[in-house]
């Protein structure tokens, strides 16, 4: 595959996209006449009008569809509490946890999950964001055992040799896969991202895509940030605190898919800002863990918990390779949206694994 070439501000993606970056993101992703030149020529246009290339401009107006946001400033103060009193647990059954298969947690609950894909609810996705690392831990695919250029799998917090990226951001670092070859290009060699923040060819990423009945679905309000604003949108305060914990956790979700990134373009998905990737021919979205949970993060551990819960969790417990350009087409994506999404484009930092009786006892399975 002819290799396109290196520009300082274009957004560049094989398999037919090329974007240009929101009117009001930084200078930086701004694309250019001399790009568009070079593109040109190593496209070798010149002569050949007719000659098909693996690009496409998208308009990008500096006049765009407006309006009013009303999900803005939704988010409810639910602070964080202490998970334990006196050696009991005080808090609601939190995440991220253990989704391998046949795990339990010891935490009881009467709670079940949505056990359906949330596509066949009234859920629709209201954001999407990324952990450095994987939140959860499935055995023999993201776990302490995984690999990756600097981390060595490990969580940051028990590993001494975590890299140097994580001392310059100060985020903690979670599972890793174990699909990490140093001995093979796609893993190592380095990605020219133009819309993406501090993101790192080889490393492990669990991508987060929260969903609620409440969001604003169907309309240009749907994608917020931050998410509780998404998941908030059509309920006041008042009415969210006469919901039971069962009308919660069946109103309000969240997908989870670990992926480790290459540089490869026959990994490359072109949507990955709309939710988990459900693929039989390649096994992604297959084998999921459904259970109840909390909202992650590392403002909680397993000393202070989050009181956003209990809402549905589903898991894919497989890690997956992914391109670069299909994380860099998702943060393009969403510098589009009407919200302002700034504050998602770069990896977060992975709460610790939750204890076992923090975890609720409902693992299931999801249904096809």
């Amino acid at each position: 595959m002819l290799a396109p070439p290196k520009m300082s501000s274009a957004l560049l993606f094989s398999l037919g996209t090329y974007l240009l970056p929101k009117a009001m993101a930084s200078e930086a992703s701004q694309l250019t006449c001399g790009e568009m030149k070079a593109l040109y020529k190593n496209e070798e246009c010149c002569g050949s009008p007719s000659k098909e290339v693996g690009f496409q401009i998208v308009p990008d107006p500096k006049v765009r569809l407006s309006g009013t946001n009303p999900c803005a400033g939704m988010k409810p103060n639910f602070p964080n509490m202490d998970c334990f009193k006196d050696g009991v647990a005080a808090a609601a059954e939190q995440s991220g946890a253990d989704v391998t298969a046949g795990y339990m947690g010891a935490l009881d609950t009467n709670v079940t999950p949505i056990t359906t894909p949330y596509y066949q609810t009234a859920l629709c996705p209201v954001n999407v964001h990324w952990h450095l690392g994987a939140e959860h831990r499935s055995a023999g695919e993201y776990d302490e055992t995984g690999v990756s250029p600097e981390h060595a799998g490990e969580p940051a917090d028990v590993n001494p040799n975590a890299g140097r990226r994580l001392a310059e951001k100060e985020i903690r670092y979670g599972y890793a896969c174990k699909k990490y070859d140093a001995k093979q290009a796609m893993f190592t060699t380095q990605y020219d991202w133009k819309h993406c923040e501090n993101m790192h060819v080889g490393e492990t990423y669990e991508v987060h895509w929260p969903h609620s009945a409440a969001g604003a679905c169907g309309t240009p309000n749907q994608y917020q940030t931050p998410f509780y604003d998404g998941v908030f949108c059509g309920l006041t305060l008042d009415a969210f605190k006469n919901l039971t914990a069962q009308q919660i956790a069946s109103a309000v979700g969240v997908q989870g898919q670990v992926f480790t990134i290459v540089n490869d373009e026959s990994y490359y998905y072109p949507d990955l800002a709309r939710g988990m990737i459900v693929d039989s021919d390649n096994g992604m979205g297959i084998d999921v863990a459904v259970y109840t949970g909390s909202t992650t993060g590392t403002s909680r551990n397993n000393q202070v918990c989050s009181q956003y819960t209990p809402i549905t969790w589903q898991v894919d417990r497989k890690c997956h390779l992914i391109s670069a350009s299909s994380f860099d087409k998702m943060c393009a994506d969403m510098k589009q949206m009407r919200d302002d999404m700034s504050d998602d484009l770069h990896p977060h930092g992975a709460r610790e694994l939750v204890l076992t009786n923090l975890t609720a006892n409902n693992q299931k399975d999801l249904d096809r």
